[in-house]
């Protein structure tokens, strides 16, 4: 026994296989309980398709539009949708364990305008050579730049240690 290849979508004309459907018409109209094939005549004088909408049904329910026209416009609809789609950007921003206060400063300000513009922070603190036996001096400037931003963002992820670096993520309130 020959199994049917697996068909993604909607069975079209030929397609289906079942000996009566209820039809809908282009209009919207009920036209009733038909067999197949006089369902597929009158799509085909009409110039349609005929598209089984819901084959769970019994019987399945048909009805005659333009399959072309129909794929055309779900693209689009599905195009439109993932258009409008926010996509949340993650920016890093990179500390030292030694980092001057002034340069600090401008690393929080930095912060501040991602976060007022709806994007994640990442920061990551980066040790090198003997820097690593210091790893608390990093965990202090990570908690100390999040108490800095606190009134725009949470800590989404608390600073932990990925190697030579510490790492933590921000998000906005």
């Amino acid at each position: 026994m020959r199994e049917e290849p697996r068909f993604a979508g909607p069975r079209v004309n030929e397609r289906i296989r079942v000996p009566q459907v209820l039809v809908i018409d282009d209009e919207g109209e009920k036209l009733g309980i038909l067999a197949t094939e006089d369902a597929l005549a009158q799509a085909r004088e009409k110039d349609l398709d005929l598209v089984e909408v819901a084959p769970d049904a019994r019987p399945p329910v048909c009805k005659f539009l333009d399959y072309g026209k129909y794929k055309y416009s779900q693209k689009k609809l599905q195009q439109d949708s993932k258009a409008k789609q926010h996509k949340v950007q993650l920016k890093e921003i990179r500390l030292r364990p030694k980092i001057g206060d002034h340069d600090f400063s401008t690393k929080v300000n930095r912060a501040r305008k991602f976060l007022e513009k709806d994007m994640k922070v990442q920061v990551n603190c980066l040790f090198r050579g003997r820097e690593r036996a210091h790893e608390g001096r990093g965990r202090d400037l990570m908690i100390r730049f999040a108490k800095d931003v606190e009134d725009l963002a949470k800590i989404e992820s608390m600073p932990k240690s990925e190697g030579y670096r510490l790492v933590m993520i921000l998000a906005k309130k």
